[in-house]
Protein backbone atom coordinates (compact mmCIF):
# COMPACT_ATOMS: atom_id res chain seq x y z
CA UNK A 1 0.00 0.00 0.00
CA UNK A 2 1.35 3.33 -0.94
CA UNK A 3 1.71 6.07 1.93
CA UNK A 4 4.31 5.88 5.03
CA UNK A 5 2.96 4.46 8.08
CA UNK A 6 3.11 6.64 11.09
CA UNK A 7 1.79 6.36 14.81
CA UNK A 8 1.04 9.72 15.76
CA UNK A 9 -2.06 12.20 16.11
CA UNK A 10 -3.55 13.61 19.03
CA UNK A 11 -4.41 9.94 21.23
CA UNK A 12 -1.42 8.09 18.74
CA UNK A 13 -3.77 6.59 16.28
CA UNK A 14 -2.41 4.78 13.53
CA UNK A 15 -2.82 6.16 10.54
CA UNK A 16 -1.35 6.17 7.14
CA UNK A 17 -1.56 10.02 4.96
CA UNK A 18 -3.54 11.64 7.50
CA UNK A 19 -6.30 8.91 8.30
CA UNK A 20 -7.52 5.71 10.11
CA UNK A 21 -9.22 2.95 8.06
CA UNK A 22 -9.66 -0.35 7.47
CA UNK A 23 -12.34 -3.04 6.05
CA UNK A 24 -10.29 -5.78 4.51
CA UNK A 25 -12.61 -8.16 2.06
CA UNK A 26 -10.89 -11.25 2.97
CA UNK A 27 -9.60 -13.46 6.31
CA UNK A 28 -7.98 -11.93 9.10
CA UNK A 29 -5.11 -13.30 10.85
CA UNK A 30 -5.75 -13.80 14.46
CA UNK A 31 -4.59 -11.25 17.11
CA UNK A 32 -2.05 -13.15 18.51
CA UNK A 33 -0.35 -13.70 15.51
CA UNK A 34 -1.19 -10.19 14.07
CA UNK A 35 1.02 -9.20 17.23
CA UNK A 36 3.75 -11.48 16.98
CA UNK A 37 4.51 -10.45 13.75
CA UNK A 38 4.42 -7.25 13.32
CA UNK A 39 3.93 -5.83 17.46
CA UNK A 40 1.05 -4.36 18.63
CA UNK A 41 1.23 -1.26 16.10
CA UNK A 42 1.13 -0.02 13.04
CA UNK A 43 1.48 -2.88 10.39
CA UNK A 44 0.61 -3.99 6.69
CA UNK A 45 0.52 -6.47 4.20
CA UNK A 46 -1.40 -7.91 1.02
CA UNK A 47 -3.75 -10.71 0.37
CA UNK A 48 -4.83 -11.49 -3.21
CA UNK A 49 -8.40 -10.77 -3.88
CA UNK A 50 -8.71 -15.51 -3.77
CA UNK A 51 -7.37 -15.26 -0.38
CA UNK A 52 -4.39 -17.26 -1.77
CA UNK A 53 -1.67 -15.23 0.74
CA UNK A 54 -2.25 -15.33 4.57
CA UNK A 55 -0.40 -12.20 6.01
CA UNK A 56 -3.36 -9.49 7.21
CA UNK A 57 -3.43 -6.26 4.87
CA UNK A 58 -3.03 -2.76 5.81
CA UNK A 59 -5.68 -1.93 8.52
CA UNK A 60 -5.21 1.84 9.75
CA UNK A 61 -8.16 1.54 12.01
CA UNK A 62 -6.54 -1.29 14.36
CA UNK A 63 -5.35 0.17 16.87
CA UNK A 64 -3.17 -1.34 20.44
CA UNK A 65 -4.42 -0.88 23.79
CA UNK A 66 -2.97 2.39 24.91
CA UNK A 67 -4.16 3.80 22.00
CA UNK A 68 -7.85 2.80 23.18
CA UNK A 69 -6.89 3.92 26.48
CA UNK A 70 -5.87 7.05 25.43
CA UNK A 71 -9.47 7.78 22.76
CA UNK A 72 -11.89 6.60 25.81
CA UNK A 73 -9.68 8.81 27.80
CA UNK A 74 -10.00 11.85 25.46
CA UNK A 75 -14.08 11.35 25.01
CA UNK A 76 -14.78 10.95 29.01
CA UNK A 77 -12.55 14.11 29.46
CA UNK A 78 -14.62 15.90 26.40
CA UNK A 79 -17.69 15.40 28.08
CA UNK A 80 -17.12 16.16 31.55
CA UNK A 81 -15.41 19.53 30.44
CA UNK A 82 -18.60 20.52 28.04
CA UNK A 83 -21.36 18.86 29.82
CA UNK A 84 -20.47 18.29 33.59
CA UNK A 85 -20.86 14.50 33.40
CA UNK A 86 -18.88 11.79 31.33
CA UNK A 87 -21.74 8.81 32.02
CA UNK A 88 -23.01 8.39 28.82
CA UNK A 89 -26.51 7.53 29.95
CA UNK A 90 -27.04 10.09 31.80
CA UNK A 91 -25.67 12.54 28.91
CA UNK A 92 -28.33 10.69 26.85
CA UNK A 93 -31.17 11.19 28.89
CA UNK A 94 -30.21 14.70 29.38
CA UNK A 95 -29.29 15.97 25.68
CA UNK A 96 -32.48 13.15 24.48
CA UNK A 97 -34.06 14.72 21.45
CA UNK A 98 -37.18 14.38 19.87
CA UNK A 99 -35.75 14.52 16.49
CA UNK A 100 -33.10 12.41 15.37
CA UNK A 101 -30.03 14.05 14.62
CA UNK A 102 -29.85 14.90 11.24
CA UNK A 103 -26.11 14.37 9.37
CA UNK A 104 -25.74 16.26 5.87
CA UNK A 105 -24.19 14.11 3.24
CA UNK A 106 -21.88 15.24 0.98
CA UNK A 107 -20.94 12.63 -2.01
CA UNK A 108 -17.69 13.27 -3.99
CA UNK A 109 -16.96 10.53 -6.93
CA UNK A 110 -13.76 10.25 -7.69
CA UNK A 111 -13.15 8.44 -11.30
CA UNK A 112 -11.01 7.62 -14.60
CA UNK A 113 -13.09 8.54 -17.39
CA UNK A 114 -16.34 6.20 -17.11
CA UNK A 115 -14.18 3.86 -14.81
CA UNK A 116 -15.47 4.15 -11.16
CA UNK A 117 -18.47 6.52 -12.11
CA UNK A 118 -20.68 6.15 -9.03
CA UNK A 119 -23.96 7.78 -9.92
CA UNK A 120 -25.81 9.58 -8.64
CA UNK A 121 -29.08 7.00 -7.96
CA UNK A 122 -26.02 4.49 -6.13
CA UNK A 123 -25.36 7.41 -4.04
CA UNK A 124 -28.83 8.07 -2.75
CA UNK A 125 -29.29 3.80 -2.68
CA UNK A 126 -26.15 4.25 -0.37
CA UNK A 127 -27.83 6.89 1.95
CA UNK A 128 -31.27 5.11 1.66
CA UNK A 129 -28.41 1.54 3.28
CA UNK A 130 -27.23 3.89 5.95
CA UNK A 131 -30.53 5.41 7.03
CA UNK A 132 -31.52 1.65 7.25
CA UNK A 133 -28.71 0.40 9.18
CA UNK A 134 -28.53 3.61 11.86
CA UNK A 135 -32.32 3.42 11.98
CA UNK A 136 -32.36 -0.28 13.24
CA UNK A 137 -34.23 -1.30 10.17
CA UNK A 138 -31.99 -4.42 9.79
CA UNK A 139 -32.47 -5.81 12.93
CA UNK A 140 -30.25 -3.81 15.72
CA UNK A 141 -31.21 -0.64 17.73
CA UNK A 142 -32.06 2.83 16.18
CA UNK A 143 -29.14 4.92 17.07
CA UNK A 144 -31.49 8.20 16.18
CA UNK A 145 -28.95 9.18 13.53
CA UNK A 146 -30.30 9.69 10.04
CA UNK A 147 -28.26 10.79 6.97
CA UNK A 148 -29.81 13.36 4.13
CA UNK A 149 -27.73 13.70 0.93
CA UNK A 150 -27.18 17.75 0.69
CA UNK A 151 -24.87 17.31 -2.43
CA UNK A 152 -22.96 15.01 -5.64
CA UNK A 153 -19.93 15.51 -7.44
CA UNK A 154 -18.13 13.90 -9.91
CA UNK A 155 -14.26 14.56 -10.46
CA UNK A 156 -12.25 13.00 -13.54
CA UNK A 157 -8.83 12.41 -12.19
CA UNK A 158 -7.26 9.06 -12.95
CA UNK A 159 -4.35 9.19 -10.60
CA UNK A 160 -6.88 10.22 -7.19
CA UNK A 161 -8.72 7.47 -8.58
CA UNK A 162 -6.33 5.05 -9.04
CA UNK A 163 -4.65 5.38 -5.68
CA UNK A 164 -6.61 7.06 -3.36
CA UNK A 165 -4.66 6.41 -0.48
CA UNK A 166 -1.33 8.14 -2.06
CA UNK A 167 -3.85 10.89 -3.01
CA UNK A 168 -5.72 11.49 0.01
CA UNK A 169 -4.41 14.75 1.04
CA UNK A 170 -4.87 16.61 -2.32
CA UNK A 171 -8.35 14.79 -2.78
CA UNK A 172 -9.80 16.03 0.28
CA UNK A 173 -8.52 19.62 0.24
CA UNK A 174 -9.98 20.22 -3.35
CA UNK A 175 -13.46 18.24 -2.27
CA UNK A 176 -14.53 18.24 1.04
CA UNK A 177 -17.10 20.55 1.94
CA UNK A 178 -18.45 21.63 5.20
CA UNK A 179 -17.70 21.69 8.82
CA UNK A 180 -17.50 19.06 11.46
CA UNK A 181 -20.97 18.00 11.77
CA UNK A 182 -20.72 17.04 7.65
CA UNK A 183 -20.63 13.53 6.62
CA UNK A 184 -17.95 13.63 3.60
CA UNK A 185 -17.68 10.33 1.33
CA UNK A 186 -15.20 9.72 -1.20
CA UNK A 187 -15.57 6.75 -3.58
CA UNK A 188 -12.39 5.70 -5.21
CA UNK A 189 -10.22 2.35 -6.27
CA UNK A 190 -9.73 2.21 -3.23
CA UNK A 191 -8.68 -1.77 -3.00
CA UNK A 192 -9.32 -5.30 -3.38
CA UNK A 193 -7.78 -5.87 -0.01
CA UNK A 194 -9.24 -2.79 2.08
CA UNK A 195 -12.26 -1.66 1.01
CA UNK A 196 -12.52 1.81 2.56
CA UNK A 197 -10.83 4.12 5.34
CA UNK A 198 -12.00 6.95 7.17
CA UNK A 199 -11.00 9.54 10.32
CA UNK A 200 -12.17 9.37 14.01
CA UNK A 201 -13.98 12.50 15.10
CA UNK A 202 -11.02 12.70 17.61
CA UNK A 203 -9.05 13.99 14.91
CA UNK A 204 -10.76 16.75 13.25
CA UNK A 205 -9.74 19.78 15.82
CA UNK A 206 -6.12 18.74 14.92
CA UNK A 207 -6.53 17.98 11.05
CA UNK A 208 -9.77 19.27 9.60
CA UNK A 209 -9.36 19.34 6.39
CA UNK A 210 -8.76 15.56 6.12
CA UNK A 211 -11.86 14.42 7.82
CA UNK A 212 -14.17 11.81 6.28
CA UNK A 213 -14.78 8.42 4.83
CA UNK A 214 -13.44 6.97 1.68
CA UNK A 215 -14.91 3.88 0.30
CA UNK A 216 -14.32 1.45 -2.20
CA UNK A 217 -16.71 2.40 -5.86
CA UNK A 218 -17.62 -1.40 -6.09
CA UNK A 219 -18.63 -1.63 -2.02
CA UNK A 220 -21.70 0.34 -2.75
CA UNK A 221 -25.12 -1.03 -2.59
CA UNK A 222 -25.21 -3.36 -5.91
CA UNK A 223 -21.43 -2.88 -6.55
CA UNK A 224 -19.02 -4.98 -8.24
CA UNK A 225 -17.55 -6.96 -4.86
CA UNK A 226 -19.03 -9.97 -4.35
CA UNK A 227 -20.16 -10.46 -0.89
CA UNK A 228 -19.45 -6.93 0.12
CA UNK A 229 -21.98 -4.61 -2.24
CA UNK A 230 -24.94 -4.33 0.03
CA UNK A 231 -23.13 -1.12 1.11
CA UNK A 232 -22.41 -1.77 4.59
CA UNK A 233 -18.53 -0.68 4.06
CA UNK A 234 -19.81 3.00 4.47
CA UNK A 235 -21.94 1.44 7.08
CA UNK A 236 -18.49 0.25 8.99
CA UNK A 237 -16.37 3.20 8.00
CA UNK A 238 -18.94 5.78 9.15
CA UNK A 239 -18.97 3.52 12.52
CA UNK A 240 -15.63 4.91 12.72
CA UNK A 241 -16.51 8.52 11.85
CA UNK A 242 -18.74 8.48 15.11
CA UNK A 243 -16.29 6.93 17.11
CA UNK A 244 -17.25 3.55 17.22
CA UNK A 245 -13.92 1.01 17.39
CA UNK A 246 -14.23 -2.66 16.01
CA UNK A 247 -15.97 -5.05 18.25
CA UNK A 248 -12.62 -7.29 18.12
CA UNK A 249 -10.92 -4.20 19.37
CA UNK A 250 -8.24 -5.66 21.81
CA UNK A 251 -8.97 -9.38 21.34
CA UNK A 252 -10.13 -11.06 24.91
CA UNK A 253 -8.82 -7.52 26.87
CA UNK A 254 -10.11 -4.87 28.30
CA UNK A 255 -11.39 -2.30 27.79
CA UNK A 256 -11.38 -3.88 24.07
CA UNK A 257 -14.04 -1.54 22.36
CA UNK A 258 -15.03 0.72 25.38
CA UNK A 259 -18.48 -0.58 24.97
CA UNK A 260 -20.41 -2.89 27.57
CA UNK A 261 -22.61 -4.48 25.59
CA UNK A 262 -20.72 -5.44 22.50
CA UNK A 263 -18.89 -8.81 23.85
CA UNK A 264 -15.30 -9.19 23.96
CA UNK A 265 -14.39 -11.09 20.69
CA UNK A 266 -10.35 -12.60 20.02
CA UNK A 267 -10.32 -12.17 16.51
CA UNK A 268 -12.61 -10.70 13.40
CA UNK A 269 -14.80 -12.64 12.30
CA UNK A 270 -14.80 -13.89 8.94
CA UNK A 271 -16.94 -14.88 5.95
CA UNK A 272 -20.18 -15.68 7.28
CA UNK A 273 -20.65 -17.30 11.01
CA UNK A 274 -23.40 -18.11 12.74
CA UNK A 275 -21.82 -18.49 16.14
CA UNK A 276 -18.68 -18.39 17.85
CA UNK A 277 -17.87 -17.61 21.03
CA UNK A 278 -13.91 -16.58 21.53
CA UNK A 279 -13.82 -14.88 24.94
CA UNK A 280 -13.94 -15.80 28.71
CA UNK A 281 -17.13 -14.26 30.32
CA UNK A 282 -20.85 -13.47 29.20
CA UNK A 283 -21.74 -13.25 26.04
CA UNK A 284 -21.07 -14.86 22.41
CA UNK A 285 -19.13 -12.86 19.64
CA UNK A 286 -20.69 -9.97 17.79
CA UNK A 287 -20.58 -11.74 14.71
CA UNK A 288 -23.55 -9.83 12.95
CA UNK A 289 -22.36 -6.40 14.40
CA UNK A 290 -21.82 -3.56 11.71
CA UNK A 291 -18.46 -2.89 13.47
CA UNK A 292 -16.67 -6.57 13.13
CA UNK A 293 -15.53 -8.35 9.48
CA UNK A 294 -18.24 -10.61 8.14
CA UNK A 295 -19.76 -9.93 4.71
CA UNK A 296 -22.29 -7.88 3.91
CA UNK A 297 -24.85 -11.07 3.87
CA UNK A 298 -23.89 -11.90 7.68
CA UNK A 299 -24.08 -7.93 9.19
CA UNK A 300 -27.24 -6.26 10.32
CA UNK A 301 -27.05 -4.55 13.54
CA UNK A 302 -25.90 -1.97 16.10
CA UNK A 303 -26.25 -2.48 20.44
CA UNK A 304 -27.94 0.00 22.64
CA UNK A 305 -24.63 0.82 24.06
CA UNK A 306 -22.98 1.37 20.44
CA UNK A 307 -26.01 3.90 19.63
CA UNK A 308 -24.94 5.83 23.00
CA UNK A 309 -21.47 5.99 21.96
CA UNK A 310 -22.10 7.61 18.87
CA UNK A 311 -24.71 10.27 20.73
CA UNK A 312 -22.25 11.12 23.27
CA UNK A 313 -19.26 11.68 20.20
CA UNK A 314 -21.38 13.06 18.24
CA UNK A 315 -21.87 15.56 21.20
CA UNK A 316 -18.59 15.94 22.10
CA UNK A 317 -16.59 16.56 19.04
CA UNK A 318 -19.27 17.10 16.62
CA UNK A 319 -21.91 18.78 17.12
CA UNK A 320 -20.63 22.17 17.82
Amino acid sequence: MAGVSLCALLVTFCVVSGSVGDRPRVRAAPVAARVAAHGDDCFSGALSDGGARVTHPADRADLDRGQVVAMLADLRRTLLDRFGTSDERDLDTALRRARSVVVPVRFHVVHSGSLGRVSEASARRQISTLNAAYGGRTGGVDTRLRFRLVSYDSFDQPAWFDNPHRYEAPMKRRLRKGGRGTLNIFTAAVGTDVLGYSTFPQQFRKNPRMDGVVIDYRSVPRGQYKSFNRGYTAVHEIGHWLGLLHTFEGGCVPPGDGVADTPYEAAPAEGCPHFRDTCPGRGADPVHNFMDYAHDACMREFTAGQGRRIRASWAAYRSR
